[in-house]
């Protein structure tokens, strides 16, 4: 049933993702009245014949403003998932006139300078960069088994696992260059997922509440979006209109 107070929802996707990952949640939410975009960044999904090592950082946050600026979205619910915080933050820091509020969904927080390598262990980044480089001469970086995002119904395998592309290696180690603290003062929420909890992701949960920002949990895995798409759609619904009470 649409709602009298419709939103605008932009909805960006994460490493080795496009679009098409939202599609379950956009369809519920545009069903129920709201305006609902799902951009894909730069090299990935149908957009992934523009991979090249010359996709960096600034490119997944030029993707995200110029989003908003040539869709001229104003008052938008920004909701980036996973890799895609470290675009949204930057976005945020740029355009903070368009967006209404942030949501970060199981997403990365980066502050000025930082970059994603360099907010993982050593050993692993330096497994990243030697498999990107037996895998693609470092241009990109194929993606791991789904079922780490918590992807294991077969009807879910089925729909994420084709369409999983190679992430442009650049984006991750190149930095997210930010003028203000990440979120920019713009209301922001976290939500963690928890059923399996992402590792990743643990960081970005303890920065939110470093910050006060509201956190609500979905007992789901990492890929909310696909695994309960009407659980998602429920909780962004909700803390769009002011109605979910979470925990700081």
């Amino acid at each position: 049933m649409a709602i009298d107070d419709p939103r605008t929802f932009v909805l960006v996707h994460g490493a080795w993702h496009g679009g098409w990952c939202w599609s379950r949640v956009a369809d519920i939410l545009r069903a129920r009245g709201h305006r609902v975009t799902t951009p894909t960044q730069t090299g990935l999904g149908e957009r992934s014949h523009l991979l090249s090592r010359d996709v960096t950082m600034d490119v997944f946050v030029d993707d995200v403003v110029n989003h908003l600026v040539w869709n001229d979205l104003s008052d938008v619910v920004l909701v980036p998932h996973s890799f895609g915080g470290c675009s949204v933050t930057g976005a945020a820091d740029r355009v903070p006139e368009r967006i209404a509020m942030l949501i970060y969904l199981d997403a990365a927080i980066m502050e000025d300078g930082e970059t994603w390598f360099s907010l993982l262990p050593p050993d692993m980044a330096e497994d990243r960069r030697k498999l990107a480089e037996s895998s693609s001469g470092g241009v990109s970086l194929p993606a791991g088994p789904i079922d780490g995002l918590g992807v294991t119904k077969p009807e879910d395998v089925a729909f994420v696992a084709p369409r999983l592309t190679p992430h442009p290696f650049a984006t991750f180690t190149t930095p997210v260059k930010l003028a203000h603290p990440a979120g920019n003062g713009l209301p922001a929420h976290y939500i963690t997922c928890t059923d399996p909890a992402y590792p990743p992701a643990r960081g970005a949960l303890a920065r939110a509440q470093e910050r006060g920002w509201p956190v609500h949990e979905l007992n789901t895995g990492h890929d909310a979006m696909v695994i309960a798409p009407e659980a998602t759609a429920d909780l962004l619904e909700a803390i769009a209109l002011g109605v979910a009470a979470g925990r700081a």
